[in-house]
């Protein structure tokens, strides 16, 4: 009878699990390499910003004891401080703002993001973004004023009523999402005023606001192991963490028909990646389709690089990238969690004036002319990063940026204008109050505008160019 069972059982499982795992092998079998390799490349292109994201978020919110956790999911961090080179998990950190963090799991409830009446004059914001990287959403200064407030942030399958209090529900594409606080710092002097304003900051999950039975827990995750930021660049291995974080990120109508080409190499919701059954010529082929992604990215950097593209084409809601799955991968590689451009823009400097990489052995002025200075309703910075790592600069100054709260310590020019300097000696100590160090080897820098004023949005103000000095 035991016997009689077990053929009963090969019997059920050849109808209904066999031709399954066939139908994936023979359209494996059937790829040739040249296909797998345009697939790999281009679910590379769209998956980067997803797995890098997660390694980040798992730095945070999973890894208990690791150097860069801030705590469990939906529980509000306060950094009362700006970023230093010692923050080593996001790449381009802004140290203008001390940071606070919520990671939101959203499977069992919504939450209620509470904030407090800021003062006029202080710029504050909070950033969703979802796990595709996409900016969802806007609470702050900008989009919704400096008043109290409370906002419903709810995931995709939630089908609740909105309760009394609540000003706007927020909702996230995902399962998992990332709020982001920024909390102007007018100087070292205000932290005490900062740490004012993030002590009104709560969140909160929808029962706990309305006083009702809390729900029933999700389901334990056992999340993944991400792989830091140099695997990331070349193992296969990436696929699993992408076929991993899309299982919590339903497929937008709009990309069923590309994530049914990715399946064909296994990458995909549901999807099981497995570069260990792959033929050696397909499994080259992926391995060559993750290296034309990156030379991808390089001549995109190059438009970059010439002014023909910028950060304000890179970050934004779903509907404003609308497939420039490029964009979102160079806006992950070179500043992740970038503001869309109504709530900030980035001028960047890669290259010098003569178009030639920037090496703080080199010395550079940066002139503000008179009535020139970044035009922003809330403020501006200039702040140096080392390459390749994109991280903060340490130096004896222990300063990391030249922003608009410093205008009153920087010399001005005979004309009124400001000159700023830009290498890794000093310029002099007649000099060192406008002085930006560099690492001597390669760096780049990000302006930053915050609540950027029309002329900056329209383009009819520009950035001044990065001179080398004769």
């Amino acid at each position: 009878m035991r016997n009689v069972l077990i053929g009963i059982a090969i019997m059920l499982l050849g109808v209904s699990v066999f031709p399954a795992a066939q139908a994936a092998d023979a359209a494996t079998a059937a790829l040739t390499p040249a296909e797998a390799r345009s697939i790999a490349k281009d679910a590379y292109i769209y998956g980067f910003p997803l797995v890098d994201s997660y390694r980040i978020q798992y730095s945070y919110f999973v890894e208990r004891g690791g150097k860069e956790f801030k705590a469990d999911w939906n529980t509000l961090v306060n950094n009362a401080r700006v970023y230093t080179p010692e923050d080593k998990s996001i790449q381009t950190p802004n140290s203008d703002t001390p940071y606070s963090y919520v990671g939101a799991d959203l499977r069992a409830e919504p939450l209620v993001i509470t904030v407090p009446a800021v003062d006029k004059k202080r710029y504050y914001s909070l950033q969703f973004i979802d796990a595709y990287t996409f900016n969802f959403a806007y609470v702050g200064s900008r989009a919704t004023g400096n008043d109290a407030g409370n906002y419903l942030l709810a995931g995709p399958d939630w089908k609740g009523k909105t309760p009394p209090g609540i000003k706007k529900v927020i909702r996230s594409e995902t399962s998992f999402a990332f709020v982001l606080y920024r909390t102007q710092l007018f100087g070292p002097d205000d932290i005490e005023n900062v740490k004012k304003v993030q002590a009104g900051y709560k969140v909160q999950t929808l029962s706990s606001f309305t006083g009702q039975p809390a729900h029933a827990a999700a389901p334990a995750i056992d999340f993944i192991k991400p792989l830091t930021v140099e695997q990331e660049r070349s193992s296969l291995d990436f696929f699993k963490v992408l076929n991993f974080v899309l299982t919590q990120s339903p497929t937008h109508p709009s990309e069923r028909a590309m994530m049914a080409r990715f399946a064909k190499i296994g990458v995909g919701p549901g999807q099981s990646f497995n570069p260990d059954v792959l033929s050696p010529e397909i499994r080259k082929a992926v391995s060559d389709g993750i290296a034309d992604a990156w030379s991808a990215f390089k001549l995109h950097k190059e438009e970059i690089d010439a002014g023909k593209s910028s950060s304000a084409d890179a970050f934004g809601t779903r509907a404003y990238l609308n497939g420039r799955y490029m964009d979102r991968m160079s806006a992950a590689v070179l500043g992740i969690y970038g503001n869309s451009k109504a709530e900030a823009i980035y001028p960047a400097y890669f290259v010098d004036a003569k178009k030639q990489p920037l090496k703080g052995s080199n010395r550079y002025t940066l002139r503000f002319a008179p009535g020139q200075l970044p035009p922003a309703n809330a403020f501006w910075s200039l702040t140096m990063y080392e390459l390749p790592a994109s991280l903060l600069h340490a130096n004896a100054l222990n300063r990391y940026l030249i922003n608009s709260a410093m205008l009153p310590s920087l010399k001005k020019d005979a004309d009124g204008g400001i000159t700023l300097y830009v290498q890794a000696e000093s310029p002099g100590a007649d000099k060192e109050s406008n002085w930006l160090p560099a690492p001597k080897e390669a760096f780049f820098m990000a302006m930053r505008l915050y609540w950027p004023k029309p002329d900056a949005l329209s383009g009819k103000w520009k950035a001044p160019p990065l001179q080398p000095a004769s």
